[in-house]
């Protein structure tokens, strides 16, 4: 078998070489596509490819069963063996593994599973290039630099198992950044997208929204720390909430660990925590955001467990209508804690605003702040989820429903949950790309959030 060998024969034969009690094979695809510019001249571009193969192998014992998982990039025929072997060994020099559970039994085959995978090339960008470099002119003869990259992957994810699973998913996952700089760099502006295929991705558009920011940075004004009504753009928002999806396990807050656990035990499921009609879900099936139907889980942990891959992935509401409906759960955890299984999915969608553009909000805004998106976010207390960060490539003063000026970059303290809490208005839902977690989470969508006082702890010397 060559290193060229379809993925599907590749899970088989590893299914077939294990000797374990169980075993799972993941088999990840993977292709890559990407542009970069600068000064308003593209610079480089590339394509990739590469394969991972994971085996996870499972091993009865008389204290339970252990778990084994070894990954590896490149796998050739010659080193398939010693790679389900060394899965072996991991297993049976482990414990028992406390997440056990009987591996997911077996369903239908993917109609598309023994396909060959799924590939990006450069004519992704077959009809976003002639646009970029339009923008580029438009950008020279505004008296501006453009600068960013474009980045598209495709994923084709096989799943087979010693209990018959033989599963297949394709993720398409594309990112584009733009940021606009005056020439002496004084002034900076950013937006980004996330995208299926760069079909639906306007640079033109995002130039000229651009331009209009580093006009409003003409004009600079100090302002001190403070608490300030503010709104916050989606990209922002998704920032936050993601960051408090991945601090959502149901175990950790059970063990009284997060902002999620109950005084006294228990959760804080059922308990409203917005006062606005907010519903922040998750669905596979999500038109423009679709992601893996079922679970794939390299490792494991309290939000993941290596035993569930395969389980169905279904349309979940974390929070409905401001009331904390689920906390993420494996099989495992789920049983801990007495509540529903409800594995994390690979996009999240913030619902129930009043259907305002962010233009809209800024219109009816007396006096304020507006972000352009936030960035270098870090953790300070898990049981609050208070969070530090900064803002970034542009903060602007509103008076009177206009943006009149620029204003210093800030470092903010605030718990999303608490903002949740206290925001005013929430605006029309919109796909979005997180500054700050784009490498690891792009599929997201949320409205733009008025906070009355979202607290800028100090003022940053940033851009």
């Amino acid at each position: 078998m060559s290193r060229v060998s379809k993925p599907y024969e590749i899970v088989e034969r590893a299914l077939e070489l294990s000797r374990a009690d169980g075993c799972v094979v993941l088999a990840d695809e993977h292709s890559s596509a990407n542009l970069r510019w600068a000064g308003n001249a593209l610079t480089t571009n590339g394509v990739t490819r590469g394969r991972t193969l994971t085996v996870i192998a499972t091993v009865d014992g008389a204290e339970g069963t252990a778990s084994g998982v070894v990954s590896r990039s490149a796998v050739t025929a010659d080193e398939l063996e010693p790679l389900v072997r060394a899965a072996e060994a991991a297993a049976r020099s482990a414990g028992p593994a406390e997440d056990a559970q009987p591996l997911v039994a077996g369903v239908p085959e993917s109609p598309d599973f023994r396909d060959a995978p799924a590939e990006t090339s450069s004519a992704v960008f077959g009809a976003f290039a002639p646009a970029l470099g339009e923008a580029f002119g438009r950008a020279r003869a505004g008296d501006r630099e453009l600068y960013g990259f474009a980045n598209h992957e495709l994923t084709s994810t096989y799943l087979g198992t010693s209990t018959g699973l033989r599963l297949r998913h394709d993720q398409p996952n594309g990112t584009l950044e733009l940021n606009a700089k005056s020439p002496d760099r004084s002034r900076s502006a950013w937006a980004g997208r996330a995208t299926r295929d760069f079909a639906d991705v306007d640079p033109l558009a995002m130039d000229e929204d651009l331009a209009r920011r580093l006009g409003w940075a003409r004009r600079r004004v100090e302002l001190p720390a403070g608490r300030y009504e503010t709104l916050l753009p989606p990209t922002a928002v998704a920032d936050l909430l993601i960051y408090q999806q991945w601090s959502a396990a149901a175990r950790d807050a059970a063990e009284g660990r997060t902002v999620f656990s109950r005084p006294g035990g228990g959760t804080r499921v059922g308990e409203r925590l917005a006062p606005l009609p907010l519903t922040l879900r998750s669905d596979p099936a999500e038109p423009g955001l679709e992601s893996a139907p079922f679970v794939i889980a390299h490792s494991s942990g309290d939000d993941a467990s290596v035993f569930d891959n395969g389980l169905p992935v279904e349309p979940v509401e974390w929070i409905r209508e401001g009331r904390l409906e689920r906390l993420v759960t494996t099989r495992h955890t789920a049983a801990l804690t007495g509540s529903p299984v409800a594995p994390g999915a690979g996009n999240l969608v913030l619902d129930g605003g009043d259907g305002r553009s962010l233009e809209e909000m800024v219109a009816g805004t007396r006096r304020g702040l507006l972000l352009t998106c936030l960035w270098y976010i870090r953790e300070v207390d898990p049981a609050t989820l208070l969070l530090t960060g900064l803002t970034r490539d542009g903060v602007y003063l509103v008076e009177d429903g206009e943006v009149v000026a620029e204003v210093n970059n800030f470092r903010f303290n605030e718990s999303p949950v608490d903002l949740l809490g206290r925001a005013s208005e929430a605006g029309r839902t919109e796909r979005t790309l997180p500054r700050e977690w784009g490498d690891w989470f792009t599929r997201a969508a949320m409205p733009p959030l008025r906070v009355p006082d979202f607290h800028m702890s100090s003022v940053s010397q940033g851009v």
